[in-house]
């Protein structure tokens, strides 16, 4: 089976829903920034002060471009991956492409409840982070709207939330 690269905005899903699937399919589960930061022993938010955005997105371009070439996996992306490069054309030409498609409501709830774990949005006010989002959804909706399939994935709260997603997912796909 070819990759499914799963895309989408931070707090979509991406690592939940891969890993739900992947304990459901026995399928190998990647996510993307972990990988990188396997391979650079350091952590994204070390790449991009030591590389800056540019040299952090050659890093991140180059792995994907490795974990696209493995058999029976599913890859989260980062929610930058697909607006860099030719990634988003390289993912759709080398796999199936999902794009997690979320309310802004369900990514703002998200988001401000784990926003500590995340340098970009830690220190913004609740005003300020779902403008953040808004602003960021809209730039980045050109190259998401080119996935191969769109999965609402506003429904993962609870456990038995998240299970039925991903047995959604896997029926969809037909994995």
């Amino acid at each position: 089976m070819r990759p499914i690269f799963l895309i989408g905005y931070m707090g979509c899903g991406k690592s939940t829903l891969g890993r739900m699937v992947s304990s459901q399919t026995g399928i190998d589960f990647i996510d993307l920034d972990n990988y990188i930061e396997g391979r650079y022993h350091a952590s994204v938010s070390q790449l991009f002060a030591e590389r800056g955005e540019s040299g952090f997105r050659e890093i991140e371009r180059a792995m994907l471009h490795e974990v696209g070439e493995f058999e029976d996996v599913i890859v989260a992306c980062g929610g930058g991956t697909p607006c860099f490069f030719d990634n988003m054309e390289w993912m759709n030409a080398h796999g199936a492409t999902v794009f997690l498609d979320t309310s802004v409501d369900k990514l703002f709830t998200r988001l401000k409840r784990g926003r500590h774990k995340r340098p970009l949005i830690a220190d913004k006010t609740d005003d300020e982070l779902r403008e953040f989002i808004v602003k960021a959804l809209d730039g980045r909706m050109p190259h998401y709207s080119k996935a191969a399939i769109a999965f609402k994935s506003d429904l993962m709260e609870s456990e038995s939330e998240k299970l039925d997603t991903a047995r959604r997912f896997i029926k969809e796909l037909n994995i």
